[in-house]
């Protein structure tokens, strides 16, 4: 793909779009080795500094003093572009919103703060606007699967999992919960209006299921697998699959949803240690990555192990 270079094409053509998450600029301590996901280096006279998420930040005790959203400009700038930069933080300037611009080899990225997200993503689009007719980006449809569609969202699932989210290494083979969710399917505890795909330009890019599952006597929802195509992922089409789950769980009058994931992640959708709610993971080691959210008729009082649809017990 060639990198352009005329600045009206690329002030008309960008898409700006933010990363998931909350960053930080740190002066990394002198003589301690690097670790942790960073996202962004640079070697200054005075020491190194890196950009990382935020949690990633307190994890490892770094002191910080600004917290960005990460926005990306979507469009492939040549690293000899002249005036890209200038017009962006120029347009930000006027609406009186800071940014802190990186180069990367692709695209250009702008930090801002995290409580000026939403407004600089309203000046970019403006300024996008601005300099010629855009087309709109395509609108995320969130649907019900289909039996044709599983093809599809078998592929997807075992892209999505091809590197281990608990290793971090690539998979050999079929990945475990591409299996899982073939199992799901065919299972007396599948629910098809809990299997939600979502669309983009006619494309399956993402895809959450929920089954039935228990504590006791009392039904919930066993939510997972969830996928996103790995280019998407990190684009909100995640957050976008959780919130419709969660609609559609209470419309549907269920009592709460389980799963089995990561505690910081989740707990944005309202999710909490399932043992705060008196209810036990299947397995005692999942600690507070096993999680709960009690929807409007969560009934109280609930104790007792959670038992995930069959499948779940050979995954």
């Amino acid at each position: 793909m060639t990198a352009e270079k005329d600045l009206h094409t690329l002030l008309a053509t960008m898409h700006p779009e933010i990363r998931e998450g909350e960053f930080v600029y740190v002066l990394w301590p002198e003589g301690r080795p690097l670790a942790g996901a960073i996202s962004a280096a640079v070697r200054e006279a005075e020491g190194l500094t890196v950009v990382l998420s935020r949690a990633e930040a307190d994890s490892l005790g770094l002191v910080y003093d600004f917290v960005g959203a990460w926005i990306t400009l979507q469009v492939h700038s040549s690293l000899a572009a002249i005036g890209l930069t200038a017009a962006v933080s120029a347009a930000l300037t006027e609406a009186k919103i800071s940014c802190n611009v990186l180069a990367g080899f692709h695209h250009d990225h702008l930090l801002v703060p995290i409580a000026d997200a939403d407004r600089a993503l309203e000046v970019l689009h403006e300024l996008v606007a601005a300099n010629g007719e855009h087309k709109p980006a395509p609108e995320l449809v969130l649907r019900s699967e289909q039996p044709g569609d599983r093809p599809a969202i078998l592929a997807l699932t075992a892209a999505a999992f091809a590197v281990s989210p608990v290793t971090g290494l690539p998979v050999e083979g079929e990945p475990d919960e591409m299996r899982l969710l073939a199992a799901l399917f065919d299972c007396e505890e599948y629910l098809p209006e809990f299997s939600v795909v979502a669309e983009l330009d006619g494309e399956l890019v993402g895809h959450v299921i929920s089954t039935r599952g228990w504590v006791g006597a009392l039904e919930l929802l066993g939510l997972g697998p969830i996928g996103v195509v790995p280019r998407l992922q990190r684009h909100g089409i995640g957050g976008a699959l959780m919130k419709e789950t969660i609609a559609r769980a209470n419309a549907a009058g269920e009592r709460g949803i389980a799963l089995l994931g990561d505690p910081e992640y989740y707990s944005r959708f309202g999710f909490v240690t399932s043992t705060s709610l008196g209810v036990d993971a299947p397995e005692p080691d999942w600690g507070a990555h096993f999680q709960l959210l009690p929807l409007a008729v969560w009934p109280g009082g609930v104790s007792g192990t959670f038992r995930y649809a069959k499948p779940f017990d050979i995954a």
